[in-house]
């Protein structure tokens, strides 16, 4: 039997850090990782590569959308073929897994045990994604495990208020906090199914905004600096590899936090290229159209 662990969270909760901490703990167990990403350019599974384990990525649409269902479960049958102890799946933060279990319970996957949904939250956006982005309700809802991250820059009265707001969506959950992501792995074995009775869903969240943003290498790191700070307010979450004067960067935004840093990995391919979410009611066309202006030599395409 093959355990079968769900980790979901809106866009920047710290998901793959969450990843990487798990299998970092489990060097004794053979494991499959299935890691879904709601834009064309895969950052994710990049992130992992250094990681001791099977990495199947999903890109470009939600693995529980009708848009990329076909593709997941192609993926969990070749997990099934391969027997790891454990299997891993990292929902896009964009995800609706209210239908998980109805995609397990087949008949051919009879050989996974799902243990469960670990949901991972950023307290110090929770309250305004929660009320903008259906989808997190819905994570929140199937949960068994709920970890409330970055403790260690939320204040007590946030991480209090976001408690609340997570015992009213899901009370059956676990709720624990922490900061980097850090969970004793005899929590995450400890879970358990939650008796959930949520409307499954497969559609697609059309009020949904993707953007995939093509710089120049030309670009100077006060530049980059300066575009993502012009449009950072107006979206959920900003990605990437970029490679400026021959030094590699990845961009690694959150909501209004700009944030990028030296990436030291020669074997990344796909540069320059950024990926921006974002949501309904969301300025996030304008502002890049304006920010092109001031930046028209260096921001190359915006698709």
């Amino acid at each position: 039997i093959m355990e079968l662990f769900l980790i979901t969270g809106f866009l920047g909760a710290g998901k793959t850090t969450l990843i990487k901490n798990i299998v970092n703990s489990l060097k004794d167990k053979r494991l499959f990782l299935i890691i879904n990403e709601f834009g064309k350019e895969g950052v994710d599974a990049t992130l992992l590569r250094e990681l001791d384990a099977a990495i199947t990525e999903i890109d470009n649409g939600s693995i529980f959308c009708t848009c990329r269902l076909d593709k997941f479960e192609e993926t969990l049958s070749c997990a099934v073929g391969q027997a790891p102890e454990i299997i891993l799946v990292e929902a896009s933060g964009l995800s609706d897994p209210t239908n998980v279990r109805r995609i397990l319970a087949q008949d051919k996957y009879s050989a996974i045990d799902y243990r469960g949904s670990i949901c991972l939250i950023d307290p110090l956006r929770f309250e305004k994604v929660v009320n903008t982005a259906r989808m997190v309700k819905r994570q929140l809802a199937i949960s068994s495990l709920v970890i409330v991250n970055k403790t260690d820059i939320a204040t007590p009265e946030q991480i209090e208020k976001v408690t609340r707001l997570v015992r009213e969506i899901n009370p059956q959950a676990e709720i624990i906090c922490t900061a980097y992501a850090k969970v004793d792995r005899q929590i995450i074995f400890g879970i358990k199914q939650n008796d959930y009775d949520f409307e499954a869903g497969e559609a697609r969240d059309i009020t949904l905004q993707k953007y995939l943003i093509t710089v120049s290498g030309d670009m100077t790191a006060k530049q980059l600096e300066g575009f993502l700070n012009m449009i950072a307010d107006e979206t959920y979450r900003m990605k990437g590899f970029v490679r400026l004067a021959g030094t590699l960067f990845f961009v690694d935004c959150v909501g209004p936090f700009v944030n990028y840093y030296e990436y030291h990995d020669s074997q990344v391919t796909e540069v320059n290229k950024m990926v921006a979410l974002a949501g309904p009611g969301m300025g996030t066309r304008k502002i890049i159209k304006e920010a092109r202006q001031w930046y028209e030599d260096t921001i190359l395409k915006v698709e």
